[in-house]
């Protein structure tokens, strides 16, 4: 069975680096596609990172893996026919024809655009009060190794909307809710029929807590297989 770890556009690859080999420990062939590239260009976005990783795809079919903010990539990725199904980790639950910006509260919204310089805002680690994200890693070796990755974000992505596809009445899918920041998008994956599975644990846990992670990713892997 082949799944495809897709990272958010606000951060990097790295985010799967633990995770990655314990899941092909499971028996799982694992492709990262690399969106780096093309968050560093122009408008738009969307359709390159779809792109990319669809490309990742193949001709197999695969189980999609989205982190926090890839969820929003995954109805497009599914329309290339060559999907079998996706399970949303900590992720963001499609925003069909929205953007990112009309996600999340105005008051957070505003704030970054304050923080906003060049029409780009912050790296994302830089969006929370200080310490915060340095709080979830055991090491400070651990942390820099992730923080190192994460570039300016362009006003731009923040503010296009994502393709305007929904998920379809027969997805195969499954939602596992990492911590509670994500409570209400695990409870709209339930309104939706997915199967969810919740650990007390926190947004970046799969670069703190890899078999954990890694066991609740696998089962539901082969439960939405079947």
């Amino acid at each position: 069975m082949k799944l495809v770890l897709l990272h958010s556009p606000l951060v990097g690859t790295g985010t799967w680096r633990a995770i990655a080999p314990a899941l092909e420990a499971r028996g799982f062939e694992v492709a990262v596609p690399d969106f780096a590239a093309d968050m560093a260009g122009p408008p738009p976005y969307y359709s390159r990172l779809v792109r990319t990783a669809t490309a990742c795809v193949a001709r197999d079919s695969a189980i999609l893996v989205a982190h926090s903010g890839a969820g929003s990539l995954v109805p497009a990725i599914v329309a290339s026919g060559r999907v079998s199904g996706a399970i949303f980790v900590d992720a963001l639950m499609p925003h069909p024809g929205q953007s990112w910006f009309e996600t999340v509260p105005q008051t957070f919204k505003t704030r970054l655009e304050n923080l906003a310089r060049n029409d780009h805002v912050p790296p994302w680690h830089r969006w929370w009060p200080e310490g915060a994200i340095r709080s979830l890693f055991a090491d400070e070796a651990s942390y820099v190794q992730f923080a190192l990755e994460l570039k300016e974000i362009p006003l731009a992505y923040l503010e296009e909307p994502a393709p305007d596809r929904d998920l379809g009445g027969d997805f195969a899918g499954a939602y596992l809710q990492l911590g509670p920041g994500n409570a209400a998008e695990a409870s709209a994956a339930e309104r939706l029929g997915l199967p969810v599975k919740r650990l007390a644990l926190h947004h970046l846990a799969l670069l703190t807590h890899v078999e954990e992670v890694a066991d609740g990713i696998a089962d539901l892997a082969r439960s939405i297989q079947r």
